[in-house]
């Protein structure tokens, strides 16, 4: 079986390109940038994964994805090798990707693209480093619901 499931930013804009021929076809490739769960000093905090798209699947692609979208990607794992000028053979690998979906709202990845954080947006107060948000004191203490 190879199947792969990744969710990652675009590193870049996506580069389409359309085939030659009766039926011209559209070949988007890009790639994203992978968080690893273990992080390690010295080491790499993400990795970058080449995917190409085809056909309606990259037309998609050249139309709504940019540099910063967060998208989850499921395809096949492909060998991407190919002897260069020098006559040197280059080793990668690629996902030809079959399903593409955005990971989060429209709001959201113009607020990662802005720099701004989704905490505290609006009410003029910085995002606190650890991931939570301040209450202020002067909010009730009854919750919404029962």
């Amino acid at each position: 079986m190879n199947k792969v499931i990744l969710m990652g930013r675009l590193t870049r804009d996506p580069d389409v390109r359309y085939s030659q021929g009766e039926n011209p076809m559209a070949v988007a490739r890009y790639s994203i940038a992978v968080d690893r769960r273990v992080k390690r000093e010295g080491r790499p905090d993400a990795d970058f994964i080449n995917c190409v798209s085809f056909g309606k699947q990259g037309e998609f692609v050249e139309k709504y994805l940019r540099k910063g979208t967060k998208v989850v990607v499921e395809g096949e794992l492909q060998n991407d090798n190919y002897t260069n000028k020098d006559g040197n053979m280059v080793y990668g690998m690629q996902v030809a990707v079959s399903n593409v979906e955005f990971a989060e709202s429209k709001k959201a990845s113009d607020e990662n693209a802005g720099g701004v954080g989704s905490f505290g947006a609006g009410a003029g107060n910085a995002a606190p480093s650890d991931g939570f948000i301040n209450i202020p004191d002067s909010v009730d203490d009854e919750l919404p619901f029962e």
